[in-house]
């Protein structure tokens, strides 16, 4: 049994919460220069070019590549074998604290949806645990900004609907959303399990890597055929027109009961931040 004093867990998620925040993955850099490299549209690529322009001058200054440093949700998988020295929730949320705080970023949660009073250090995080074999503590945050959250959706669709009903689901809500969450977008797709299930499928399809596809066939040409038809939809990068809206598109799934269909679209900006650290 190997243990971890909860320190180290805060000191991990701070350095990950600034980290996320001021320097997109390597897969989302190289996605975005694709896309402007790709795009024909005059003012679509000048879009893509002041989008990059703008992530360079973020890591070289040491600033947030957006002013919504978004909502702190923190992934963990927990090894059975790890004890943790500490209250392992509470050590996530002062890592968060700190982190807010020694990165000057904008603290941007309410502690209650009603009475909208700001708790001034961006906590309580979305905290999600996934208790694994081993004896080792990987941690990923992704501050998720409300611009694109709130462009997303959830539906119960019904079995018959089919993969039709989950192709036109996506797609209705990408045209829904339109220029709202700052295209070029990041689309996460999860389909089955329950009404809840479903909607942390979709958020979590967001930690996938844009340049691998699913490893089922299936999904796989899926997330092609989506993505194509996605950026068909001529929004373009901020909604300005042009062949890209969508950087990449990723699904999850899960088992689900033989009277349902659950499907979530988690969408993303172009910011898709992500960081991961392993304990």
């Amino acid at each position: 049994m190997r243990t971890l004093d909860e320190k180290k867990i805060s000191e991990l998620v701070a350095r990950l919460c600034i980290q996320a925040n001021r320097q997109l993955p390597e897969d989302v850099i190289r996605a975005l220069e694709a896309a402007e490299r790709a795009e024909p549209w005059p003012s679509a690529q000048q879009s893509l070019s002041l989008l990059r322009e703008n992530l360079d001058a973020a890591r070289q200054r040491c600033l947030p590549i957006c002013q919504d440093t978004g909502f702190t949700c923190v992934f963990a998988r927990l090894g059975q074998d790890l004890h943790i020295l500490g209250n392992f929730y509470e050590a996530i949320q002062e890592g968060v604290r700190q982190g807010y705080q020694r990165g000057f970023l904008r603290k941007s949660v309410v502690s209650d949806p009603l009475r909208r009073i700001n708790t001034d250090d961006n906590t309580p995080a979305a905290v999600h645990v996934e208790l694994v074999p081993g004896d080792q503590l990987h941690i990923t945050v992704l501050p998720k900004g409300f611009g694109s959250e709130n462009m997303s959706r959830l539906a119960m669709l019904k079995p018959a609907d089919g993969l039709e009903g989950v192709r036109r689901f996506v797609l209705e809500t990408v045209r829904a959303a339109g220029a709202n969450p700052c295209p070029p977008i990041v689309v996460g797709l999860g389909i089955g399990g329950t009404f809840d299930q479903v909607a942390a499928l979709a958020k979590q399809a967001l930690l996938l890597p844009l340049d691998q596809s699913n490893p089922d066939p299936f999904y796989a040409a899926l997330e092609a055929e989506l993505l194509r038809e996605i950026n068909q939809l001529g929004i373009g990068p901020q909604g300005f027109g042009g062949q890209i809206t969508a950087l990449g598109l990723r699904i999850l799934t899960l088992p689900t009961h033989v009277a349902g269909l659950p499907v979530a679209v988690n969408i993303s900006c172009h910011v898709c931040r992500r960081a991961s650290g392993i304990l």
